[in-house]
């Protein structure tokens, strides 16, 4: 009588592969099992039906006419998408109108094109302006933004939200402010606009914590408390080190980072900042990452577009960047 032969690792493998459902998961392929134990293979994925893109074709011809694009010139300009009771809803610009409004008629199913399926569902009428250029398209575009505010634009919007940094020196005191409201705080030397709320902020308190181990803080005033607005941060130092107001005042300007540098080389000597080395490393992130997103971009497209009168409006930003950008400026 002969031995039982020995299973081998092989004939393991074959056992446990032979099943259907196991050899589908070895293999890490979707499977769909019948109630007779069956596998079938993965369903492939079918092509939109072609009466699907006809319908998005006949709900903008509905709308606006098949013969629409015909009457829109191939030329740089804005257009305007009116809802039914005539209010502005959405403004944009195009270096080819006709081409940028048959995009709407054929709107697929990208991210971008389901905003524009949404907006051919919400507009009841389209008018456009032909602009000389397609930098005066830009500009256009962001004057009737600013003015119009339309419910589905967001970039551009609300420029009364772009802030300002602010340093003033009186008495052995030096302050620093973030503000929206310039108007609020006029004996500052205000820096801005900038774009980035968040961004600009993080960088403010980085550095009123920052400063906290090389100067001294002093109390907020009342009189700030009661006359500033409540979106208007005020915080005041004494002590600070010689010509700490000139070297922050050209940081926030974009010109130098003499201020972060020195700031650094004191920190490295305080003992309770190097305790908290991980806190200040990241506050210290923060203003780097401001000079280089907010200030050094700001200044440069200044000095490359002579901008006349600094601080920039905040209602000036955009159509500064728009020009600067135009001329061969790479800002962020």
């Amino acid at each position: 009588m002969k031995a039982p032969r020995p299973a081998s690792s092989r004939a393991s493998s074959t056992r446990f592969t032979g099943r259907p459902i196991q050899r589908s998961l070895m293999n890490g392929l979707p499977t769909l099992v019948s109630p007779a134990g069956l596998v079938k293979p993965p369903a492939v994925l079918r092509k939109p039906a072609p009466w699907l893109g006809q319908w998005r074709v006949r709900t903008f011809d509905r709308k606006f006419g098949p013969d629409f694009l015909a009457g829109v010139p191939s030329a740089p300009g804005v257009y305007r998408l009116h809802d039914a009771s005539g209010a502005v809803i959405y403004v944009g610009k195009a270096r080819d109108l006709r081409r940028r409004l048959a995009q709407y008629r054929t709107a697929g199913r990208t991210r971008t094109d389901r905003k524009r399926r949404r907006l051919v569902r919400a507009a009841a009428r389209i008018a456009w302006q032909v602009c000389a250029s397609e930098l005066d398209a830009a500009l256009t575009e962001v004057a009737l933004i600013q003015d119009l505010r339309p419910r589905e634009n967001v970039a551009s919007a609300f420029p009364f939200l772009y802030p300002f940094v602010g340093i003033r020196s009186e008495g052995g005191q030096t302050r620093f402010c973030l503000t929206t409201s310039p108007a609020a705080v006029p004996r500052f030397e205000l820096h801005g606009a900038f774009r980035s709320r968040a961004v600009t902020g993080e960088a403010f308190f980085a550095l009123m914590r920052l400063l906290r181990f090389v100067g001294h803080p002093t109390p907020p005033r009342r009189r700030d408390r009661l006359e500033l607005p409540r979106h208007c941060h005020v915080r005041g130092f004494r002590r600070l080190p010689e010509q700490s107001a000139a070297l922050w005042s050209a940081f926030f300007r974009g010109a130098s980072r003499a201020a972060l540098e020195s700031l650094c080389l004191r920190l490295l000597e305080h003992a309770g900042a190097r305790a908290r080395s991980a806190a200040v490393q990241d506050d210290l992130r923060a203003l780097g990452r401001f000079f280089e997103d907010e200030a050094a971009p700001l200044a440069a497209a200044v000095a490359a577009t002579g901008h006349a009168g600094y601080p920039v409006a905040q209602a000036d930003r955009d159509a500064l960047f728009l020009r600067y950008r135009a001329g061969g400026g790479v800002a962020r």
